[in-house]
């Protein structure tokens, strides 16, 4: 059965020794040490190791950082990409609709929720990933950290996401939208 992160604790809904077991792997096909993964993504070696073994509940932040240095979606962490699974981040919840390639890309296609008051930051994707953000409710400030958009409800924002980016709820009502996340083939 699913595992629900702690409150208030991010982290995705599922059991965390499936994502572990796909981490390693992962890995392992690309050839790279735990001490070098754990470099690239800015993370600790013990972080990653426990990942790794299904002992460590990570964050959201956590599991981009290494998607990116894998190269991977970040559905590649789950074993059926199949709908559902909720990703929850400090101001972003993150409800996984569905998950489709073409010849040149892979995309994932979120329900997203953006809490207010607090700022979500998230490390960069791999080069070349982009972000589609329809704004449904609320007010959204979103995009390159040093650069965010601001979409009212019935706006769009996109950006390139391979830099440090963030979400924020401009005021006090919770945002609701859809987020694609386009990843290139290489």
């Amino acid at each position: 059965m699913p595992q629900q992160p702690p409150v208030g604790r991010p982290g995705l809904d599922v059991d965390p020794a499936i994502v572990g077991r796909r981490v390693r792997a992962l890995r392992e096909e690309r050839e790279i040490s735990l001490s070098t993964l754990a470099r690239r993504a800015g993370i600790g070696k013990a972080t990653l190791s426990g990942l790794e073994n299904g002992t460590r509940n990570p964050t959201l932040e956590t599991l981009w950082a290494v998607t990116a240095q894998l190269g991977v979606p970040f559905t590649a962490l789950l074993a059926d990409p199949a709908p559902g699974p909720v990703a929850h981040g400090t101001a972003v919840t993150a409800t996984l609709l569905e998950v489709f390639t073409d010849t040149d890309a892979t995309y994932e296609l979120y329900r997203m929720r953006v809490a207010p008051g607090v700022v979500q930051t998230s490390p960069a994707h791999q080069p070349g990933v982009t972000e589609h953000i329809t704004v449904f409710g609320g007010v959204l400030r979103a995009g390159p950290a040093d650069a965010p958009l601001t979409a009212p409800a019935g706006g769009h924002l996109r950006w390139v996401s391979d830099v440090p980016h963030t979400y924020a709820a401009v005021g006090d009502e919770e945002v609701a939208a859809s987020l694609l996340l386009r990843y290139p083939r290489r």
